[in-house]
């Protein structure tokens, strides 16, 4: 399978993704702890059938020590007592601001209250600026039918 276009050596889509990979650098370097931050990014991915990114961070999130157990149970993390009362929240957050068009009042004030009982300003700053950034990556590479199951950790630099 070839994706449509070639996100990666299309001249627009390159100059973007440095935009995009820029930001996503600040996001890294955040407090808002890593783990939370490859929870984020599966499960967004996994809502939006991003296969591309659901290989992607699931491979980084065990290359940087994340158990198989948490890692199979992020599509679950309701029923699943691996996860902290934080990360639910920032689980949350992201499903609600993944699903934007499936909730006339988007996030609700119960998720975002959750979220800031666990999260300072600046990691609420980089959680949210974390769910767009993902929900972006995920619809380039839906549209463009991203092949997945090639990806090597650390292969984007």
């Amino acid at each position: 399978m070839d994706a449509r276009l070639n996100l990666h050596t299309n001249a627009v889509t390159g100059r973007l993704f440095k935009h995009f990979n820029a930001a996503g650098k600040v996001i890294g370097d955040s407090s808002l702890p890593h783990a939370t931050q490859e929870l984020v990014k599966i499960r967004a991915s996994q809502i939006n059938g991003c296969a591309f990114c659901t290989d992607m961070h699931t491979k980084d999130a065990t290359a940087a020590g994340e158990s198989a157990t948490r890692l199979h149970l992020v599509a679950a993390w309701r029923e699943a007592t691996v996860f902290t009362d934080a990360e639910r929240a920032a689980l949350e957050l992201t499903e609600q601001g993944t699903r934007i068009a499936d909730a006339a009042g988007g996030v609700t004030d119960e998720a975002w209250a959750d979220a800031a009982k666990h999260y300072d300003e600046d990691q609420l700053a980089a959680l949210v600026s974390l769910i767009a950034l993902i929900n972006a990556y995920n619809r380039a590479n839906v549209i463009v039918q991203q092949p997945a199951g090639d990806y090597v950790p650390g292969m984007f630099g």
